[in-house]
């Protein structure tokens, strides 16, 4: 029985339980049983073990324990019981995993139809990039009448918290489990929204834009499965899309919707479509920018150029930025120098490999996410006319699901995998566990 403490079906358990001399660890009762396991009678051993199981130990115990478990078994984790499942879910997680350095990214591309069909596919994307695509699944994702009133997830966004993927749709909101593939329905946002900006800080889901009768910033709880308005935004606009970066939550590009004197609803003549808002969610105070700065109307920065941003996406303190110029594309950095001051820099980057004819009468779309502080990833989307300056006809091609990967320290843009047949439109997110 001695030798039974000792095994390696053990080990995993006991060595999280063990002190760290690096740093202050609280006494707690079950550190003490397992501690003194190897003074103790064999009897004595058996009776300890019974009476202190792995259910018995406290939470900051526990979350070391399924901290270390291998990325291989954790969607396993959460079948076993609801707190395993709870745990699993918080932040303090996440945290642990990363200072264990068991943190893996992978990215995620989904595509979703009114009609209730998820597709979806997956890339991992810690170095060397994975060389192609996961086989893309398709699944109903459930009775359309569990969702209440009308809905549409057309334009919808897609923000990662934690191992859960949050797609919102204009009155409807999902949660996809990124481990077994479970979709379940979450409360929709308050205001019915399309073509917004969505971005996760914290835990959290904020959201602004895509209404024309309110500018409300929305604030999405996980855990309370809750949305609140948490501010009003300088303008209403339509079209934009969200990033995050510094605590900070920026809503860029997209048209000014509402006309003066309450003719709220229609597409006002002003363009903001190169200027970007900030909001910074731990001050609950909007950044403003400063006069003279090239700025619009408060905005906290415009694209040089006056170009029309049509992807985003931050990482630490920079925000990365498409921007279409009719016939080019842009790529930028925005460094702020402060969180309040309004201040900072843009840098002009290699644009990304783009014909210039897909900005001629076609559409284009992206998707853009930040894995870690190494890899911008922009999901493209390109529909144009050849020959013709965009004409649409039997000449004209389709690109769906180009991947390009901008490499931060090197400075370059790469071809990625392309996203396998099947995924019209989707959007891509990084998730880290």
């Amino acid at each position: 029985m001695a030798d039974a403490c000792n095994s390696r079906s053990l080990s995993w358990l006991v060595k999280p339980c063990r002190p760290d001399p690096r740093r202050e660890i609280i006494a707690h009762p079950s550190l003490e049983i397992v501690h003194h396991h190897h003074n103790l009678r064999p009897s004595a051993v058996a009776s300890a073990s019974a009476a202190a199981p792995i259910m018995s130990l406290p939470d900051d115990l526990l979350l070391e324990c399924l901290s270390r478990v291998p990325s291989s078994s954790l969607p396993a984790l959460p079948l076993v019981c609801r707190r395993f499942s709870l745990l699993l879910d918080s932040p303090a997680f996440l945290r642990l995993r990363c200072a264990h350095g068991r943190l893996r990214r992978t990215l995620h591309a989904l595509a979703l139809s009114d009609l209730g069909l998820l597709s979806s596919t997956s890339l991992p994307v810690d170095a060397p990039l994975a060389s192609a695509w996961a086989p893309s699944s398709a699944s109903a994702v459930l009775p359309l009448e569990a969702l209440d009133g009308s809905f549409s997830f057309s334009h919808a966004r897609v923000a990662a918290v934690g191992r859960s993927i949050y797609i919102i749709g204009r009155g409807a909101t999902l949660r996809y489990d990124t481990w077994t593939g479970a979709v379940a329905p979450r409360a929709p946002t308050i205001f019915p929204r399309k073509k917004f900006a969505a971005a996760a800080i914290g835990g959290k889901i904020y959201v602004a834009g895509g209404v024309a009768r309110t500018s409300a910033v929305e604030e999405y709880d996980p855990t309370a499965d809750a949305w609140r308005v948490v501010a009003e935004a300088p303008r209403q606009r339509y079209g934009c899309v969200g990033a995050v970066a510094g605590g900070v939550f920026y809503i860029a590009g997209g048209l000014r919707v509402g006309g003066v004197g309450g003719e709220g609803g229609r597409l006002d003549a002003h363009v903001c479509a190169g200027s970007m808002d900030a909001y910074n969610v731990e001050a609950g105070a909007w950044v403003r920018g400063r006069p003279g700065a090239g700025t619009v109307a408060g905005a906290a920065a415009a694209v040089p150029g006056g170009g029309c941003v049509v992807g985003a996406c931050g990482t630490g303190v920079h925000v990365y930025v498409v921007a279409s110029h009719a016939v080019e594309l842009s790529f930028w950095r925005w460094e702020a120098r402060a969180r309040r001051s309004g201040g900072g820099e843009w840098a002009r980057l290699e644009p990304p490999p783009i014909s210039a004819r897909a900005g001629l009468g076609g559409a284009l779309r992206f998707s853009c996410a930040a894995v870690g502080e190494e890899k911008v990833v922009a999901l493209v989307h390109v529909s144009v006319g050849c020959g013709g300056g965009g004409r649409r006809g039997s000449d004209a091609v389709a690109v769906e699901g180009a991947v390009l990967v901008y490499d931060i320290k090197g400075g370059e843009w790469t071809r990625g995998p392309d996203l396998p047949p099947g995924l019209r439109r989707a959007a891509v997110a990084c998730v880290e566990v």
